[in-house]
């Protein structure tokens, strides 16, 4: 009996987990560097980086044949939340970034949704910090709250149809690369977040 894990994971979503544990590493360590939870201008900042993100992914959750494979992808989609809570936080809306993703195939637009709805898992830890800065799911940290039905149902929904798609070892690549891309995008999102506040200071 052999086992495959060592040489390459079984299932699309280890995968991409795989690859991108380089990146989200990088990442994790660069928001914990700019502090967001440390004050309100220091997470309004993060918000902008998230809001970045989202209102550039919006194109993907509303696109009808990835709809077609994840049926409720459009309600996932977070950019208004984001939007909301920069109001609450009275932050202008930023300007778009450029460099945006566009056009991808459809192996390169699961592998951002993967990582865009993999976030949600982690938003679970970062909501309780930002009680400590009296914001909520209702108020300036929207973007972070429980999705509908729950953050573990709605992941594992969401792997479930990702891990049984028929995809050509192309597509399986592209999807591996567009994942790493997604985080690559958001570590320069967050930093042009960051460098506006401090040429604003």
């Amino acid at each position: 009996m052999t086992s495959h894990t060592s040489e390459r994971a079984a299932l699309r979503s280890q995968r991409l987990n795989q690859v991108t544990h380089a990146p989200h590493t990088e990442l994790d360590a660069l928001v914990k560097s700019h502090a967001p939870f440390d004050s309100r201008e220091s997470f309004a900042r993060f918000v902008v980086a998230q809001y970045l993100f989202q209102s550039e992914l919006q194109a993907l959750y509303t696109d009808p044949a990835l709809i077609a494979i994840v049926p409720d992808l459009a309600e996932r989609c977070r950019a208004e939340q984001a939007r909301l809570d920069l109001a609450d936080l009275n932050t202008e809306v930023p300007a778009p970034v450029a460099g945006a993703l566009v056009k991808p195939s459809l192996g390169e637009a699961l592998g951002w949704i993967f990582v865009s709805e993999g976030s949600k898992l982690g938003a679970a830890f970062l909501i309780k910090r930002a009680v400590a800065l009296e914001l909520s799911d209702s108020f300036g940290a929207r973007h972070l709250g429980e999705p509908a039905g729950g953050r573990a149902e709605g992941w594992k929904q969401f792997t479930r149809i990702l891990d049984s798609l028929e995809l050509s070892a192309e597509e399986d690549a592209a999807a591996e690369r567009g994942a790493v891309a997604a985080f690559e995008r958001f570590t320069e999102l967050l930093k042009h977040a960051y460098a506006t506040d401090a040429a604003l200071a």
